[in-house]
């Protein structure tokens, strides 16, 4: 289903072709994000993908970018995480050899304009208030300080307001160079295009960008005594809470166990949190669960939105939920949670932009590509014995991590009921 070039100057293009479809999908994955970065350039891989948007060489101003895409009905986009980067455009088949210039152009000749520099400053800025005045995802920032504290891995991708205001444009070129170089990228395409035809264009496009360099290395986690509960107090209606514990990394063979055990618990309107919590108790509207499989660790974590005089009673019922993942699962259950997962993947694969977000996410991340059918066949394998073991080993009580936003005042008492 995937085809793979790694071209003369290292970068790696993965192409898959998709026949019946009228859109190309084109992503460049570099691999590069928040966890690389020293606290004093924090928020800096997320910063450079906002200034690639803010004019190159060739397109002077943001407008002149986006409208190039927009203007045959195309869409462009970006975002950052702990660990990668990515830039992406989706256009109909004709437009492909414009989307390429348009991404490659970005990447290789922005000009990082100090007055541009400095008006996105204040955005960047601005983006990281939106989020601590949201307490929803507010909270969610507070789990990864619980989850990694003092490490990279719990910092916001975005930063601080102090290290945005520090960063100079001498850094950010510095950082530039020593991060964004072929060999540390990942092109993925997916539509109506074959792999040789992909191949022609993306190495014409990127001829002359030959600074191949050793892959940049990031600060490992090491499991230590952690807090285990944070709590922001504000006056909210609502007390929203993430609950959560170690999980696993993207090269530990049990994660797609760790991946069916999330969709019991938490993926769905009819998974036991949902079910429980909201449709028998009536205690949340909004809660669930997801999973993160990094580089060297993990995480499984539970949000709720709650009544704060509901808070003891609601956490109690989340925990009983985890301790009953210890029970074997009833095949039944497990058989609709294995068709969820295969549903929803086979559906994912009928979009060109899921697709090559599919295999070029895994290659620039792990070095391999795992098929559809690799999956499914994973999980069709798993069993009840296996979810049922690995709940015994990551659920446990001292590994459970609580943070709060909102009118919270019995710490004590809250961080007693962190049992399993």
């Amino acid at each position: 289903m995937y085809h793979k070039t790694t071209l003369d100057n290292g970068l790696r293009l993965i192409t898959t072709t998709m026949p019946h479809t009228h859109s190309i999908s084109l992503c460049f994955f570099v691999g590069i994000g928040s966890r690389y970065e020293t606290e004093a350039l924090a928020g800096v891989s997320h910063f450079i993908e906002h200034l690639c948007f803010k004019g190159t060489t060739k397109r002077a101003t943001s407008g002149e970018i986006s409208a190039a895409i927009e203007g045959v009905g195309g869409i462009l986009n970006a975002g950052t995480n702990k660990e990668l980067t990515i830039y992406w455009t989706k256009v109909a088949k004709m437009h492909f050899p414009l989307a390429l210039d348009v991404l490659t152009d970005m990447i290789l000749n922005s000009r990082f304009d100090p007055i541009e520099i400095e008006r996105e400053r204040q955005v960047v800025i601005e983006e990281i208030h939106m989020s601590k005045d949201s307490p929803s995802q507010r909270v969610n920032l507070l789990i990864d300080e619980l989850l990694w504290p003092e490490h990279p891995l719990g910092r916001d991708t975005a930063g601080s307001k102090e290290s945005m205001m520090s960063i100079t444009r001498d850094a950010i070129l510095a950082y530039l160079k020593r991060q964004y170089f072929p060999n540390n990228i990942v092109a993925a395409l997916a539509g109506n295009i074959k792999h040789q035809e992909a191949v022609d264009l993306v190495s014409q496009a990127t001829t002359d960008w030959t600074n191949q360099q050793s892959r940049p290395e990031y600060l490992p986690y090491q499991e230590q005594s952690n807090p285990r509960l944070l709590i922001e107090k504000r006056d909210t209606e609502q007390a929203h809470l993430c609950l959560a514990v170690p999980g696993l990394s993207l090269f530990d063979p049990r994660r797609f166990v760790l991946d069916l055990l999330n969709v019991i618990l938490g993926e769905g309107m009819s998974s036991r949190l949902f079910t429980e919590i909201r449709d028998k108790l009536g205690l949340a509207y909004s809660i669930h669960s997801y999973i993160d499989h990094l580089l060297d660790s993990g995480s499984m974590i539970i949000y709720a939105g709650v009544d704060p005089k509901n808070l003891p009673v609601a956490i109690r019922a989340i925990l009983e939920q985890l301790s009953l993942l210890k029970q074997p699962i009833p095949e039944t259950e497990l058989s609709k949670a294995k068709e969820l997962i295969k549903g929803r993947l086979l559906l994912r694969m009928e979009d060109t932009g899921d697709v090559a977000a599919w295999a070029g996410g895994q290659e620039i991340l792990t070095g391999r590509v795992l098929g559809v059918d690799q999956i499914i066949g994973i999980i069709d394998a798993i069993t009840s014995e296996e979810l049922r073991q690995l709940a015994c080993e990551l659920l446990v009580g001292k590994h459970l991590r609580l943070a709060l936003v909102g009118p919270v005042t019995k710490e004590d008492s809250l961080e007693e009921l962190l049992k399993l």
